[in-house]
């Protein structure tokens, strides 16, 4: 993603404004809404594990399905991911920090956000 401006129902973003946006936002709600959308714009875009497995992601309604599972990963687990991010202050040591299902798929995926500062 780098610092290439996005657009969400919020207006334009780059990495940092979405961190910004996510860390100091108030309202739960709204935080979850930043990062769905832009989980939304990150889809079809490749990643790798933690392990360099390659995997895409697909967002279908409230569903996050990742191009390795059978089972898909609900908002209300990256709802719970990021609450472990945000009171982690985005120190996240590996994918098992985040205590949610598919952990070692959004792991990746936050780090290229910018909310979990790479080691």
């Amino acid at each position: 993603m780098g610092n290439e401006p996005c657009a969400d129902n919020y207006g334009p973003v780059n990495v940092m404004e979405l961190r910004e946006r996510i860390f100091q936002e108030t309202e739960r709600e709204k935080a979850q809404d930043y990062l769905w959308n832009e989980l939304v714009l990150l889809q079809s875009q490749t990643f790798r594990t933690v392990k360099g497995l390659e995997y895409t992601y697909q967002i279908r309604g409230n569903e996050m399905f990742v191009s390795r599972k059978t089972k898909s990963i609900t908002k209300a687990s990256v709802n719970l991911a990021l609450e472990k991010i945000i009171e982690l202050s985005g120190e996240v040591a590996g994918p098992k920090k985040l205590k949610c299902f598919g952990a070692s798929y959004l792991y990746p995926i936050f780090i290229e956000m910018g909310l979990i500062k790479s080691s």
